[in-house]
């Protein structure tokens, strides 16, 4: 029974994007990982026919069974080794096994397959050649770049230097480099493990895949800064922007659910992350004019989303899905826009990234744009020009990334820049990231304006000779026009 419910409760959190499904596992200490893993794994590859089966038998209705406990113990019953727990689970599955075995064979004529591997879409299917690279962001809190692969070189691993193109991200077995854009992420081959790894479980490396480091990258908080993390469950871009602010300043982490905040606690704990604030809390309902809150610069805004950029989940293409899915896409938009504007709302916001793990236009480009035209003291800064996927035309200023062009899941990242019209503003640089190994900063129009201003004046001033004189031009042209002056009057 044990198995079931702790294969349930992983299913869930990695269907709720709380975390990639192997770390969840593992970080999970349950005493038979193996078997554990590779019941997950398999429930969650067929989780959509899964559920339909489900939905089409009344299942949950008839056994009082919540949706993920009863996608595990039916896939256990159809297409594992049968149900083995004993007690009340397996009386009730056994009841149901032939209602549920006609709904799987029902499935399968409609498809015209003999298999169940058959009735997995193409994109389930995905050949070796296209699987992800594993990408390690250092914990920068605790270490540094340079002794992680003096480390990982000692243990049996080869360095190959930095990368300088995607091909270079394509490694064997032991081979890992360093990342062409994020200087403090390595990348190694697909099924490179570290949760057994000293470096993973000592909390000086994060798991975390390459496009969901761009968001706490770009927005780039100095040390000492006020900083709000919206959604910030299951922590990752939490800690990334603590190690970023050097933990000098305030983190403030706001979730909704208590459960995934406890979690995030504990990996907050192993990666070193002193500054953060967590509160179990709607960012919605924060009163941006609250003194708590006044000194808040920066904002990593990463709703809930439909999670369709990531490579295990897959949108279902039935006609009926398609429809449903449209409506599920107009509410989270909606929800994403509100977000938007609500973080626009503090009053010293400087910057404001949003980001989603999801490919469709209506929750990236169409949020962001009427962001933008409802706040029109805000603008897109350009990031990443040798990034190779920009946001759809005429936001080619944000990012997106996917798996064939980024070797990434999807993501897409727009940064937001407060904008005043006044030359003396103080606002900060704009963030272009022109280089990949550093991160430069080139000047707003607010400031170039400044600067302009600035030069013109040094340009009007005397030299410091001529001050040193008092023979300045202006000075010797008002001595003559007095004595022009005085000799009309003797006159």
């Amino acid at each position: 029974m044990a198995l079931y419910m702790k294969a349930a409760e992983i299913l869930e959190k990695a269907e709720s994007k709380q975390g990639a499904l192997k770390t969840l596992v593992y970080d999970s200490k349950f005493s038979n990982i193996k078997q554990l893993f590779a019941l997950v794994c398999e429930t969650h590859k067929f989780s959509s026919i899964l559920e339909e089966i489900i939905e089409s038998t009344k299942l949950l209705k008839q056994t009082k069974l919540r949706m993920h406990l009863a996608k595990v113990l039916t896939y256990d019953l159809l297409m594992g080794r049968g149900v083995k727990c004993g007690g009340n689970w397996k009386t009730v599955m056994m009841k149901h096994r032939s209602r549920l075995q006609a709904a799987l064979a029902r499935k399968k004529v409609k498809q015209r397959v003999s298999k169940n591997e058959d009735l997995l879409p193409s994109s389930a299917l995905r050949p070796a050649g296209e699987l992800l690279p594993r990408y390690v962001r250092v914990n920068t809190l605790k270490t540094t770049v340079e002794d992680t692969v003096d480390y990982l070189k000692r243990d049996g691993f080869s360095y190959l230097g930095q990368a300088s193109k995607l091909d270079d991200l394509t490694l064997k077995k032991r081979d890992f480099v360093r990342d062409m854009y994020l200087p403090e992420l390595l990348v190694f081959s697909p099924k490179t493990d570290f949760h057994e790894h000293f470096l993973y479980k000592a909390g000086h490396i994060i798991l975390q895949d390459k496009a969901s480091c761009l968001p706490a990258y770009l927005l780039n908080p100095p040390p000492g800064s006020h900083v709000i993390d919206a959604c910030a469950a299951p922590g990752n871009k939490t800690s990334h922007l603590a190690a970023i602010m050097k933990n000098k300043g305030r983190l403030f982490a706001f979730d909704l659910d208590a459960k995934r905040l406890a979690t995030m606690s504990t990996l907050q704990l192993r990666a070193g992350v002193t500054i953060h604030q967590l509160a179990h809390q709607d960012f919605l309902k924060l009163n941006p004019d609250s003194s708590q809150f006044k000194d808040v610069e920066y904002i990593l805004l990463d709703p809930s989303c439909s999670g369709s950029g990531m490579v295990c989940l897959q949108d279902d293409d039935s006609t009926a899905d398609q429809e449903k899915n449209q409506m599920r896409l107009a509410s989270l938009a909606s929800f994403q826009l509100r977000c938007l504007n609500h973080g626009l709302k503090f009053p010293s916001l400087k910057r404001l990234v949003y980001s989603t793990c999801s490919v469709h236009r209506q929750e990236n480009e169409d949020v962001v744009t009427a962001g933008l035209q409802q706040n029109p003291d805000f603008r897109l800064v350009p990031l990443l020009p040798q990034w190779p996927e920009r946001g759809i035309h005429p936001l080619n200023q944000c990012l997106r990334a996917s798996s064939t062009k980024t070797r990434t899941h999807g993501f897409f990242v727009a940064l937001l820049e407060k904008h005043i019209a006044d030359k003396k503003c103080k606002q900060e640089p704009a963030v272009h990231f022109s280089a990949p190994e550093e991160l430069p900063h080139s000047m707003s129009k607010c400031q170039k304006r400044t600067a302009d201003s600035e030069t013109s004046e040094t340009e009007d001033k005397p030299t410091s000779a001529a001050v040193k004189t008092g023979n300045t031009p202006s000075k010797k042209k008002r001595k003559k026009k007095k004595k022009r002056t005085a000799a009309t009057v003797d006159k």
